[in-house]
């Protein structure tokens, strides 16, 4: 095997998980201010097979397309200008997004300054299960709605990649937290800090929540998800939605009610990747990986991330 190429998951053209392909591609070399990774593992988010089936990123994509954005592995090489790390330094990152960064591949180049030290307590595995998930839900609670001590929050779909990780870190914060999930994820909810649950399968959560003041919209439209929690919002608070952005029907719902709305794109943010490993070290957050799957396995991975019933994330790993 040569040095000059690696293993990779690629897709030709979108469509079903049977497009994506392992196979080996040319190494990408770093260039200045950028360092080569090795990566030891890549998370898997929902952007990465909408993307693949010619949703989510996939206008900003070209092919053939590595897909990928969460990566936590060991810096190999750095490029000129690099003053910030060093050849095996352990680092995760969600670099690029949204255009492509190639996480499915034994390799990946991006800017140093995108890249965090991966949390020391914690694997390769876990570290890859991190950015994406982290970082939205973090811009959401922090940079975005500025959560403060005393603040009701509504997560919904807390049981998943985003979700689990925006009840803790809004519960760091010292949120009120209230969280929607089938019932069989309650107690571990319960676990990672929700003061209350919601199974919305069994009741309509905007009439269970009460009065929040933020609400960390996981859903979207389905169900009218999104306007429907303006009910459960206090006029002046805020509906954050993040999988396709403000709806019409969430726009005219707040502006009857006196709600705010805003839209989320998760951005890569090494500062925030360096406070949220503090927090796992700290023993404050932690984060949940379903199962990990060698990269071969892409597809496997991606049928069951689409069956939208995974808790936490899902991982693919390069190495044994």
């Amino acid at each position: 095997m040569s040095e000059q190429t690696m293993r990779a998951v690629t897709i030709e053209e979108f469509g079903g998980p049977e497009m994506l392909t392992p196979g080996r591609v040319a190494r990408p070399e770093p260039l200045p201010t950028e360092v080569l990774v090795r990566v030891h593992a890549a998370g898997i988010n929902p952007v990465d097979w909408k993307t693949r089936a010619g949703q989510g990123m996939a206008g900003l994509q070209t092919m053939p397309l590595i897909l990928g954005w969460d990566v936590s592995g060991t810096v190999e090489e750095v490029g000129f200008g690099v003053t910030t790390l060093a050849p095996g330094d352990e680092v995760y990152a969600m670099p690029w997004f949204p255009r492509p960064a190639g996480g499915y591949a034994e390799f990946v180049t991006a800017p140093s300054r995108q890249f965090a030290r991966k949390p020391a307590s914690i694997g390769h595995v876990e570290a890859a299960a991190l950015p994406l998930a982290a970082l939205t839900a973090w811009q959401a609670l922090v940079d975005t709605a500025g959560v403060t001590s005393g603040q009701r929050v509504l997560v919904h779909a807390a049981a998943g990649g985003v979700g689990h990780l925006a009840v803790q870190f809004a519960k760091n914060l010292g949120a009120e937290v209230i969280a929607t999930a089938r019932e069989p994820r309650h107690a571990w909810l319960r676990e990672l800090g929700a003061d209350e649950t919601i199974d919305y399968t069994r009741q309509r959560f905007e009439e269970a929540a009460g009065e929040v003041d933020v609400v960390i919209d996981l859903v979207g439209s389905l169900d009218d998800t999104d306007a429907r929690s303006v009910a459960a919002t206090r006029r002046g608070g805020l509906v954050i939605s993040v999988p396709s952005g403000v709806s019409q029907n969430l726009s005219d719902a707040a502006a009857r009610a006196g709600v705010r709305t805003s839209p989320l794109l998760v951005e890569p943010d090494a500062t925030a990747l360096t406070a949220i490993a503090g927090l796992v070290d700290s023993g404050a957050v932690r984060v949940e990986v379903e199962r990990a799957f060698p990269l071969e396995a892409a597809a496997e991975a991606h049928r069951q991330g689409e069956t939208n019933r995974t808790r936490g994330k899902l991982v693919l790993t390069t190495t044994d």
